[in-house]
């Protein structure tokens, strides 16, 4: 058996899922949220709807909430001019952002306007480029219910769901995942009541943190909750937030000292498909090692290259991805024979399936690649956050 089958095997026996890893949500209820005033809402002309700004409801999905250029950019302002420009550019799009309520209206609208005018991508639809869709809980596990179809940069709006059962239900929007959110608000019908983000309790309060490429980013997810981070964070209940930077997650060390201020609850890191291996070998050890002097106890994840899915067939396509996950293995085996506690590491195998049908383009997932992808680093990540 070659060393990398062996290795293979090894590291996929080191992060054997929970038994019930497909639980949608934690035990217990959380606290009913405080209704959003009122007189915050702005009625429609005919009376029938009254809308509510997202950031008065509370979004959630951000790293930083104060010291933003703009109110949905991903970095603080003054990360501008020290990070490289086209991650400060990527960081304007609101991928992971989303809203979370409660409301017992009878319908949920949107009405939402975007700071690009491109909405969508040759390879990407524009639901999942520039539009926004809608989740409820019903019965413990989140559900897709509606989405929003976006046509022009700015004055976007859809009715997302009408007939809805009587009584309050928890609501969750995700906003765009390849455009930026220059406004989005939330339309009740008239009459009804709306909260604030209901949260997650203690112990489930900080949020895990994925930092990568454009697959992370969410290309190219048909709409923007299938993105595998967003995925990953419904099952898992627990806030999410995404630093995917399309061709430009490169483990930039500003960036790394940037998360390093964040108190999270896991640091996931997903960035070898803009890499090579040589870069993933000058840069991986010391991300570990700033990350672990900041945060001696929050787990760090390092997740492999998705495999190129012509390598079944094409052996560079093939050895272009091994290459660079034997220099990610390599990395992170130094680092744990040096002493680093709480790195955890997860294999490639068992991303994409064996029907080579996971992708758009061999490289970034669609709908079918993004739940494969959560099916394989969930369980991981739930061992992860369960080990003291």
């Amino acid at each position: 058996m070659g060393s990398v089958a062996l290795r293979a095997i090894v590291l996929i026996a080191m992060t054997t899922p929970f038994v019930g890893c497909q639980t949608f949500s934690r035990p217990g209820p959380v606290a009913q949220a405080p209704r959003v005033d009122a007189a915050r809402g702005m009625a429609s002309a005919d009376g029938k709807t009254t809308w509510y700004d997202a950031l008065d409801i509370g979004v959630e999905g951000r790293g930083w909430s104060e010291g933003l250029k703009h109110s949905y950019d991903r970095f603080p302002a003054e990360a501008e001019g020290k990070i490289p420009d086209p991650v400060w550019n990527l960081s304007h799009h609101s991928a992971g952002i989303n809203v979370r309520f409660m409301t017992d209206s009878p319908s949920v609208s949107v009405r939402w306007s975007l700071r690009e005018d491109r909405i969508a991508m040759p390879h990407m639809p524009a639901t999942g480029v520039s539009g926004v869709d809608l989740y409820v809980k019903h019965e413990g596990r989140w559900g897709w219910i509606g989405t929003g179809f976006p046509e022009k940069k700015e004055g976007n709006e859809a009715v997302l769901a009408s007939g809805l059962p009587a009584g309050m239900h928890e609501y969750r929007m995700y906003f765009p995942l390849y455009n930026g959110t220059e406004k989005l608000e939330i339309g009740i019908a008239q009459g009804s009541t709306i909260t604030t983000n209901p949260g997650y309790g203690a112990r489930y309060e900080k949020p895990m943190l994925f930092w990568g490429s454009s697959i992370l980013h969410g290309a190219c997810a048909s709409r923007p909750g299938m993105a595998y981070p967003s995925i990953i964070g419904r099952r898992m209940e627990r806030p999410v937030i995404n630093l995917g930077f399309s061709g430009n997650g490169r483990m930039d060390p500003p960036i790394v000292e940037l998360i390093s201020r964040l108190d999270v609850s896991v640091y996931v890191i997903d960035c070898c498909p803009n890499m090579d291996p040589a870069l993933i070998t000058e840069r991986t050890e010391p991300l570990v090692k700033t990350l672990r002097a900041a945060r001696p106890d929050t787990p760090i994840v390092l997740v492999e290259n998705v495999p190129y899915e012509k390598g079944w067939f094409l052996d560079a396509s093939k050895d272009s991805y091994v290459k660079k996950n034997e220099a990610l293995h390599a990395a992170y085996t130094r680092l744990r024979n040096g002493g680093v506690r709480r790195l955890y590491y997860i294999p490639c195998d068992e991303f994409f399936g064996d029907d080579h049908d996971a992708t758009v383009d061999g490289v970034h997932p669609n709908d079918i690649g993004f739940l494969r992808m959560a099916d394989a680093i969930e369980p991981s990540l739930r061992r992860v956050l369960s080990r003291k």
